[in-house]
């Protein structure tokens, strides 16, 4: 019987019970024989030209039946999936019950699915309010300071230092009179405006001037990553090399004439317009996540396989050590610093994991029921400007992203950007 037998499992699984006739069986069994004469011809027959009962003489019928086995098994399992539409997960785990000449073949497939929607929450109505703001003028005027101080003038003193100046100094940090693994630090530029990562270290240089030696005691944070020195009091021996005044920029309109514009009230236009999208994209981005957390808590889902849980704790993990890395971070000093294992920060994802499944679950579900689709057009479009991105001597991206499979993948996030712009539609209260 070509057609399984289909029985329910716990957390998202299904068992297809398959049993095949001999009859059933024949094109695989003929399959067979032409593949083992092909990778082994037999004396007096050219390479895949032997019959059947030739091959049974010369290898056993047995080993035509197991040669068989694993097309058949991988063509039936992939008719079922595709006759039944079930939208599998991971690879299938494959039990033989029974497989001799002459008989039926019986084997199982059991296979982790996709969890499926019991009740959708109603998306056609507003859920939540929006929580943007207008840009103040304080905010203005914010932007404007920060870019007086990337534009400061380091200006070199002889006076003591103040609590808006700048320190170059040589660092060694003791604990019991002997200096600290890694506590060494030459040139170390230190801004007496900015918090230090040791809480009252810049407080303790006020006053210093250039070729000043200080010798002070502080104790180091509690949650500081090195266990070794977490709310332990060490000892600093600073060496004061140059001390500096930090000298602002006027705001003029020569000022902005060095950022680009041609007068101050452009600037302050500019940074207006600036601002005010930058408050709007964050509130849409916390709106759309508030949204979505909200109709996904009002549904209900099935059972999630542990596997597809796995795979997305798997790949928190990687975004996770990938921000790290890109901001310069080391993943075990990381995790060191916030005092967690692998396995803690993976036990701790397993919530996270299961809300992220939900909602692409959620946002497929709505996105097959509102037929929403992406034209050929568009996708191809996408894929160019993704291509044109990519350095052309980068074969190995460029062959990947011209592939198929990438291709679909490129059209199912521009669908679910499609659902979830009618759901902030409907669902956003402005």
């Amino acid at each position: 019987m070509l057609t399984p037998i289909i029985t329910q499992l716990p957390k998202s699984r299904i068992e297809l019970k398959f049993t095949v006739t001999p009859e059933e069986a024949k094109p695989y069994l003929n399959q067979a024989v032409t593949e083992i004469t092909s990778r082994r011809p037999l004396p007096g027959f050219r390479p895949g030209k032997a019959s059947y009962d030739d091959v049974k003489r010369a290898v056993g019928e047995m080993a035509i039946w197991e040669t068989a086995l694993e097309g058949l098994v991988r063509a039936l399992f992939i008719k079922a999936v595709l006759n039944e539409s079930i939208d599998t997960v991971g690879s299938p785990e494959i039990a033989v019950g029974k497989l001799a000449p002459g008989s039926d073949i019986e084997f199982t497939a059991i296979v982790s699915t996709m969890p499926n929607i019991m009740s959708m929450a109603d998306y056609s109505k507003p859920q939540i309010e929006w929580k943007g703001r207008k840009v103040t003028d304080e905010d203005i005027e914010k932007a404007i300071e920060d870019l007086r101080k990337m534009r400061r003038a380091e200006v070199a003193i002889a006076e003591p230092l103040t609590k808006d100046g700048l320190a170059t100094v040589n660092l060694t940090i003791l604990k019991d009179n002997v200096p600290v693994e890694g506590g060494q630090s030459n040139n170390y530029k230190v801004y007496l405006s900015e918090p230090s990562y040791i809480p009252g270290f810049a407080e303790k240089l006020i006053g210093a001037k250039k070729g000043d030696k200080l010798k002070f005691e502080l104790p180091f944070p509690k949650d500081h990553y090195n266990k070794m020195l977490a709310d332990q009091t060490v000892t600093f021996d600073v060496d004061i090399l140059d001390v500096f005044r930090l000298d602002l920029p006027e705001v003029n309109d020569e000022f902005a004439k060095a950022l680009g514009l041609d007068t101050v009230a452009k600037l302050r236009e500019l940074l207006m317009t600036n601002l005010q999208n930058e408050t709007d994209q964050k509130a849409e981005e916390a709106a759309e996540i508030e949204l979505l957390e909200k109709l996904v808590k009002a549904s209900k889902f099935s059972e999630v396989p542990d596997l597809l849980v796995n795979e997305e704790v798997r790949r928190m993990t990687q975004e996770l050590e990938h921000a790290v890395e890109e901001q310069g971070g080391n993943f075990k000093d990381y995790l060191a610093s916030i005092k967690k294992t692998e396995n803690d920060l993976k036990i701790e994802f397993v919530t996270r994991a299961l809300d992220r499944i939900h909602t692409a679950v959620f946002v497929k579900e709505v996105g097959k029921k509102e037929k929403l689709s992406v034209p050929d057009e568009e996708v191809d479009a996408e894929v160019d400007r993704i291509i044109s991105t990519i350095r052309p001597d980068d074969k190995e991206t460029l062959e990947r992203v011209s592939g198929p499979d990438y291709r679909e993948y490129v059209m199912v996030q521009m669908r679910n950007r499609k659902v979830v712009e009618l759901l902030k539609k409907n669902g956003i209260k402005k």
